[in-house]
């Protein structure tokens, strides 16, 4: 089966790596262009691309594939099916249309939760017990379409978003796989949304990182594991930035948003009479560090307050 394969970020390397090693013909990998990035902006490749090369697979990267000469250029190449794992571009349904077994979309959530575009984050930071992965059939809503596979998982106590990320990206592209094989056998059966059981999974701003310290200790801390790497989780201290990488539970209970110093150990009192102790934290324009390092440097006030600015 001839296939074109949409994707940029790293969660979409092992689904285009599954095509390569099952056999199935990748006509074309569309990715978005090169973009500057670091702190001297150099002009990187994305993931998808740097597979790609890898693979000696043909790359295309158009600014709008919206264009009708890109539409045109994806009929001519005559796909029997696409895939698209976080492409970043809407796909139109003139190219919706093009491939006779449709366009199939490898989601990082059991659909119709988390629709959107950062399932993982919010899924771990809404503390959700369990995700997976879903196969669907792309249409023209926002992951609204078919859905043709799924498969589930816990989350685990202290898993982050990266390490959730790392497994669900395995896990789909053996699911991307199969579906195609059970496509192509005519065994699966596209089963529709609930609409009403859909959530949401916007993209996640800066201020999504910002600490409600009202919250529960539990809730502060899935969403401290949902927004690693960024935005990160952060708080005011002495009216500069403060990080908060790494936390845990405690029993020290306090006011919520008060520091309390016991040893080299600082807890945080948090909504509902709960409370969590630091354990990696980053100081405006300073390294990350241990939260005992971050004391032996800076001395702390009992009852000093966190805030939020």
């Amino acid at each position: 089966m001839k296939v074109i394969f949409m994707g940029t970020p790293r969660f979409a390397v092992p689904t285009l790596r599954a095509l390569a090693d099952a056999g199935y013909g990748v006509l074309a990998v569309y990715t978005q262009p090169d973009r500057p990035k670091g702190r001297g902006q150099k002009t990187a490749f994305s993931p998808v691309k740097e597979c790609a090369v890898e693979l000696g697979l043909e790359v295309r990267q158009p600014e709008r594939v919206r264009r009708p000469e890109v539409v045109a250029e994806i009929a001519a190449l005559a796909p029997r099916v696409m895939v698209v794992v976080g492409y970043g571009q809407i796909i139109p349904q003139s190219i919706i249309d093009i491939p006779p077994y449709g366009i199939i979309n490898v989601h990082a959530s059991l659909l119709p939760k988390y629709r959107g575009a950062a399932p993982i984050q919010w899924a771990i930071a809404r503390g959700e017990p369990r995700t997976g992965v879903t196969t669907m059939k792309i249409n023209a809503g926002l992951d609204t379409g078919d859905m043709l596979l799924k498969w589930e998982t816990p989350i685990g106590p202290e898993e982050t978003s990266v390490e959730l990320g790392e497994r669900l990206a395995a896990a789909g592209a053996e699911l991307l796989i199969e579906t195609l094989r059970g496509l192509e056998a005519g065994v699966i059966r596209p089963e529709p949304q609930d609409p009403a059981e859909a959530t949401l999974a916007p993209i996640i701003k800066k201020e999504d990182g910002l600490i409600d310290w009202s919250l529960p200790a539990p809730k502060i801390l899935c969403r401290m594991r949902g927004f690693t790497p960024w935005p990160g989780a952060y708080t005011y201290l002495r009216g500069q930035r403060f990080h908060i990488w790494k936390a845990r539970l405690s029993e020290a209970g306090g006011e919520a948003g008060v520091l309390r110093i016991q040893g080299r150990r600082a807890t945080v009192g948090c909504g509902a009479s709960t409370a969590i102790e630091l354990i990696e934290v980053q100081a405006e324009g300073r390294k990350r560090m241990p939260a005992e390092a971050f004391l032996n440097g800076n001395p702390i006030h009992e009852k000093e307050v966190l805030t939020n600015c």
